[in-house]
């Protein structure tokens, strides 16, 4: 492989999903020069590679688009009120061409290597086809929920019939007609594809360590007034958005405790809100997240629905979750899901206590020597999430600090955008924000903004770097943690926290305190002159 000449720009941007593709469009704008470069031969980031059965967004498709043009909200007929897969991917292919996207954008092309020169005051960086480009920006929009966390089995090479992974799924899909099939994990992408392979496999078994909870998504087709309505008011309804706690609209808060009403009206109000769908049921009650008696109510309310819903006392009392509070891990929002076991050709076993040992020639074996054989076995194993797409990058800072290395006890940011020791590298909902307990589209429009208006603050000062303050990335590291302790989210074993992944540091990694709360604390930093931030004159040796 032989290296080409360095190509110069202003910025680049990593990822070509919703958040790449907005940067690049502000940035643009803004008259700086940016250059996109992405692993896949499309746009549309997650929603390129997840394209497993049954697919789809959590979050109202109406609420589940950009805002910064009118125009393209009332262009764009969402079919249903929550999105699935391919239609996510054909909007986010409509606008990359409807702004004209695609010609800053390198396509099936990896980063493998980022490095800052001190004395420049520039990175550059580096990709698998042995690509050079320097620049004074660096945006990391790599996305939360990008690199498929590979399946812990052994023996995995010794299987002959087909594997796949949830996260990275065939282009041309995959057909289980006819076929036994295995589902390895109950996360959110076994939830959703779990009845699609159903309705095809000749016989389905899962295999569950811990049952999550789920709620129904209740889906429906968008009739016209319901879009127009919402097209019409998109700008007003992402600035209400933004004020909110996880940066949706329509879920009120009911602000009185779940203890302080009786069972009666607690369980009408919990099934209002199930009957409403999605994430209605955490806004029941006020203190579901902070009272761990209170939130016993709504977990035991789901735990009687799927008891309701399944047939097989055994078969349900195994998917009821016990060993976590509600809403601490991400709730599932499902479409037939529990319906599913009900199906003569499912079967559920637990490998709780009796564990995958290996999996052999014909399918897999438990611990206890119990054998099953499979045509197929799909991995539901989730992600590395939230710095999974960073850490496998090669990213070095001032006197060529590793990110690894920094951080090996965790990831460590301030207001998840930056990162102390790596002066102008920028992370788009990084932990240390919101990202994945809100809304995305929103986080990702607030950080792009930011970054955006911090670039050009920087250009009209002649100002050449900017990154955090050893101190003030401390104090947001510790102001993270002592919110996420004044909740039960710490008390589950999840990815928030990296638990999914062997040898991961145990941190709470997104913001808890709330999307209105933390856009107002980065509004502040800038109006106090990018207050925490060091901003640096050019270097007299790049002048």
């Amino acid at each position: 492989m032989t290296s080409n000449p360095p190509r110069t720009f202003d910025a680049i941007i990593v990822g070509a999903g919703f958040a790449g593709l907005y940067q690049l469009l502000r940035l643009r704008r803004a008259g700086f020069s940016a250059r996109v470069i992405e692993a896949g031969d499309n746009v549309g980031g997650t929603w390129y590679w997840n394209r497993y059965p049954g697919a789809r967004c959590d979050i109202e498709s109406v609420q589940y688009q950009y805002a910064f043009d009118p125009e393209l909200a009332r262009e764009w007929r969402w079919s249903e009120r929550y999105a699935t897969q391919p239609e996510i991917l054909r909007y986010i292919e409509y606008v990359a061409d409807r702004y004209d996207l695609r010609r800053d954008i390198q396509f099936s092309t990896r980063v493998t290597a980022a490095h800052y020169d001190d004395t420049a005051a520039r990175w550059t960086v580096t990709t698998d086809h042995g690509d050079t480009y320097t620049c004074r920006y660096l945006v990391m929009a790599t996305g939360c929920l990008s690199v498929p966390k590979t399946p812990e089995v052994a023996g995995i090479e010794n299987f002959q019939g087909e594997w796949y992974h949830t996260g990275a799924w065939p282009h041309e899909g995959v057909d289980f007609t006819g076929k036994r099939v295995a589902v390895i994990g109950t996360g959110s992408s076994a939830i959703q594809s779990i009845p699609i392979i159903a309705r095809q496999a000749a016989h389905l078994t899962v295999f569950q360590r811990t049952p999550n909870f789920s709620v129904p998504a209740q889906n429906y087709p968008l009739d016209e007034d319901e879009w127009r309505a919402a097209a019409e008011r998109i700008a007003e309804l992402r600035a209400e958005a933004r004020t909110t706690s996880a940066g949706i609209v329509g879920l009120p808060l009911n602000d009185i405790s779940a203890l302080a009403v009786s069972e009666e009206e607690r369980r009408r109000e919990y099934e209002r809100r199930w009957a409403i769908g999605g994430f209605a049921i955490g806004g029941a009650f006020n203190d579901l997240a902070i009272n761990p008696d209170a939130n016993e109510t709504a977990a035991e309310f789901v735990r009687q629905k799927i008891r309701e819903i399944v047939h097989d006392p055994e078969t349900a009392e195994l998917l009821c979750p016990r060993d976590y509070p509600f809403g601490t891990k991400r709730l599932c929002v499902d479409i037939a899901y529990f319906e599913t076991f009900n199906r003569p050709n499912v079967t559920l076993v637990s490998i709780r206590d009796n564990p995958i040992a290996e999996l052999t020639t014909k399918g897999l074996r438990l611990a206890d020597g119990t054998e099953y054989e499979f045509d197929t076995i799909v991995f539901a194993t989730g992600f590395d999430a939230m710095t999974g797409a960073l850490l496998r990058i090669d990213i070095r800072g001032r006197g060529g600090l590793q990110l690894r290395q920094k951080w090996e006890a965790g990831p460590r940011t301030y207001l998840g955008i930056q990162i102390a020791g790596f002066p102008n590298l920028f992370t788009i909902t990084g932990p240390g924000s919101p990202s994945v307990l809100s809304n995305m589209i929103v986080s990702i429009e607030q950080h792009v903004d930011w970054i955006t208006d911090c670039l050009e603050y920087l250009r009209e000062r002649d100002l050449a770097t900017i990154e955090p303050s050893p101190e003030a990335e401390e104090a947001w590291v510790d102001h993270v943690n002592q919110v996420a302790n004044l909740t039960l989210y710490p008390r589950a074993n999840s990815w928030y926290i990296g638990a999914n992944v062997p040898g991961k540091p145990r941190v709470f990694m997104p913001y808890i305190g709330g999307v209105g709360t933390y856009a107002q604390k980065c509004a502040e930093v800038a109006a106090n002159g990018y207050e925490g931030f060091i901003l640096q004159p050019e270097p007299a040796l790049s002048r």
